[in-house]
């Protein structure tokens, strides 16, 4: 169903690139207002709270290099952030620090795919039952288009995190850059004579604007009080298995 213009909620886009343009088409079918349009020349200037035209929040998908600038001049401005982003994770610590310092909150997700969030609560579950069986190594193969930047991916790297949580050892990833692929992950489970393969693969990259649109609702739904929240925050999707 489409929501009426008059719940829609303001939105402001940081990033006009692919994933900025297919925020754009698909927002209004999503309850939002794209109110602001903003790229590099944009953001660079002095960006002033004027510009943002009342959005309620920002989402952001640029380069690594610009995000945890973009994200911290947002901040400053009073404007929660959406990152779509990645490659910047080293530098957490600065955003929750702006968002510290400006009481201001953010959200961050390597993936906004909700069957990736499901994808990420199953291999963690799975790594859990397969901790103590013996013959079976593990690992990840992050395959996305050849323009991709960041090797591995925050997915993948993300993937690997929880596998960790529940095997209890590192587990190492393969990245493939080629042609024009939004994004697959396998996780794979080897071993000598059988295996055990997942597989979570976006088929069009409006599946990353679906949950970042959903994950600026939720944020602009507030108050929220600051901090750097996930996709986890907004779905209840990953609920620890029962004890066994």
């Amino acid at each position: 169903m489409i929501t009426t213009a008059a719940a829609l909620v303001p939105v402001a886009l940081i990033g006009m690139g692919r994933m900025g343009r297919a925020l754009d088409a698909l927002a209004g079918e999503r309850g939002c207002d794209v109110v602001a349009r903003l790229d590099a020349a944009e953001m660079h200037h002095g960006l002033t709270a004027a510009e943002l035209h009342g959005a309620a929040v920002a989402i952001e998908f640029t380069t690594p290099d610009s995000a945890v600038k973009n994200t911290q001049i947002l901040l400053s401005l009073g404007c929660p952030v959406v990152i779509g982003t990645t490659g910047w994770s080293a530098r957490t610590g600065e955003i929750e620090a702006a968002v510290q310092a400006h009481a201001c909150p953010a959200l961050w997700s390597p993936n906004f795919s909700i069957g990736v969030q499901l994808f990420l609560a199953l291999a963690n579950d799975v790594a859990r039952r397969m901790r103590d069986v013996v013959g079976f190594d593990c690992h990840v193969v992050d395959t996305h288009h050849a323009a991709k930047q960041d090797a591995p991916s925050g997915t993948g790297i993300a993937i690997a995190e929880r596998l960790e949580e529940g095997l209890g050892r590192s587990v190492p990833i393969s990245s493939v850059r080629t042609g024009h692929v939004p994004g697959t992950h396998d996780v794979i489970f080897d071993a000598p004579f059988e295996q055990i393969r997942l597989s979570h693969e976006a088929r069009d990259r409006r599946v990353f604007a679906d949950g970042a649109l959903a994950a600026a609702r939720w944020l602009a739904a507030g108050p929220r009080p600051p901090a750097l929240y996930s996709m986890r925050d907004v779905l209840v999707v990953d609920r620890p298995s029962p004890a066994r």
